[in-house]
């Protein structure tokens, strides 16, 4: 990258340590170039308060400030839910942010005719691949800066120290440095002690958990909600109607109060290693179960197992970047098929970090209880399983003749 000709740099800005601190370091390491910063609102909430103050005030021009939450919970979430994709039991939060707000950079550059975008992502993450990826599908020929792969700084020490000398104003001590990620969906926690997979995370500490409360602390009662359902998509909650994204919001509050959705998990890094970190997903974990209840009377068997392989196809893909694929694309088109028939209500207990199903309806329902029942039926024909085992269990029968007729022969 030839640096005299980086004039103008749009930012990926969050406010925190890394972005704090970028400001600078572009305007002494890029010819004092003019950055412009650029925050994807996917539901930060309060992290988003005087953001433009400090951003100004550190040597951005102006701040762009997007809001993204519907399009995040619309286009991104809900077809991931559907999907039913995790990776490795986590449910994405941080993943299929980055690819929404790529794709927002690359339009405001494109409109600012900014010669560069640059993104706080450091070396060791995932988050570098799922922002640069982004980029390239929207702007192939786009240079891109990542201070972490050039500075001289090695630890977010270093970073803190910076800041103080620049007179960065930050809202984290060397104490609580946890490296967070939050939005409408999700909040994840790295660093300082979670380093360690031997130390017990501090549920219980106050400050510790933002979006829910650890299980120990949960209320005595349980609390019942019920979620309808159209085509796999939530529409109501507890009997009212609501927006996917209203519908999350409230159930982040009710799964918080009841301490589910935490993951404690040491997960495999797109870029080779393992990472230790802990999640708070209250209303997504609520999602996630209701729609499995649900699928489990309006799907087949066959439908069923091949969505379930799939899903950590899809999931992969998340986690790696590539929501903007071909391949991405095919899945979500196959799990729009398999959902035409998701349309029901599940009721759901929720208890000391619990989601205990308490029922489930729908019109599709492919369960029969006059075929399942125990007692008397007038349907289903008992005798005409032995053809039926006879048939399936033919490949098995005629191998095991041939390896007797084999064993015969060779005793001769």
């Amino acid at each position: 990258m030839d640096k005299s000709k980086i004039k103008k740099v749009v930012l990926a800005y969050s406010g925190g340590l890394d972005t704090s601190i970028i400001i600078p370091w572009l305007k002494e390491n890029y010819n004092n170039c003019e950055v412009i910063a650029v925050s994807g609102d996917v539901g930060q909430g309060t992290e988003l308060d005087g953001l433009e103050e400090k951003a100004i005030k550190t040597g951005a021009s102006k701040l762009y400030i997007e809001d993204l939450t519907e399009e995040f919970v619309n286009d991104f979430i809900i077809p991931t839910v559907k999907a039913g994709a995790m990776y490795e039991q986590y449910m994405l939060g941080t993943s299929f942010a980055r690819p929404l707000i790529a794709k927002r950079l690359v339009e405001i550059a494109k409109a600012e005719g900014a010669d560069a975008i640059c993104h706080g992502c450091t070396g060791k993450g995932n988050d570098q691949v799922r922002f640069e990826l982004a980029i390239k599908a929207f702007a192939p020929d786009m240079p891109i800066i990542a201070p972490w792969r050039e500075w001289s700084i090695k630890s977010r020490e270093e970073e803190i120290a910076y800041a103080e000398a620049h007179n960065i104003p930050l809202k984290i001590t060397r104490e609580t440095n946890y490296s967070k990620d939050k939005n409408l969906w999700h909040l994840s926690h790295e660093g300082l002690d979670l380093e360690d997979p031997g130390n017990e995370p501090t549920y219980e500490k106050e400050g510790f958990l933002e979006m829910s409360v650890s299980p120990m602390q949960a209320p005595d009662a349980p609390t019942y909600i019920t979620l309808d359902f159209e085509k796999g998509v939530p529409v109501a909650l507890d009997g009212q109607k609501m927006t996917a994204k209203e519908i999350i919001l409230k159930l982040n509050e009710l799964g918080g109060a009841n301490g589910v959705g935490l993951l404690d998990i040491v997960e495999n890094r797109l870029v080779g290693m393992k990472c230790r970190g802990v999640y708070e997903t209250p209303g997504g974990a609520i999602l996630y179960k209701a729609l499995q209840v649900l699928e489990t009377l309006c799907l087949d068997k066959y439908a069923a197992h091949k969505k379930q392989e799939l899903a950590i196809t899809f999931a992969d893909l998340v986690y790696n970047g590539q929501w903007y694929t071909p391949l991405r694309e095919a899945l979500s088109a196959f799990v729009d098929v398999l959902m035409e028939n998701c349309t029901g209500t599940v009721k759901l207990k929720l208890y000391k970090g619990n989601i205990i199903n308490a029922g489930v309806w729908s019109e599709y329902s492919l369960y029969d209880p006059e075929i399942a029942t125990f007692d008397e039926d007038e349907v289903y024909n008992q005798a005409d399983s032995a053809g039926f085992i006879n048939l399936f269990g033919l490949p098995i029968k005629v191998q095991a003749k041939m390896k007797a007729k084999l064993e015969a022969k060779n005793k001769d």
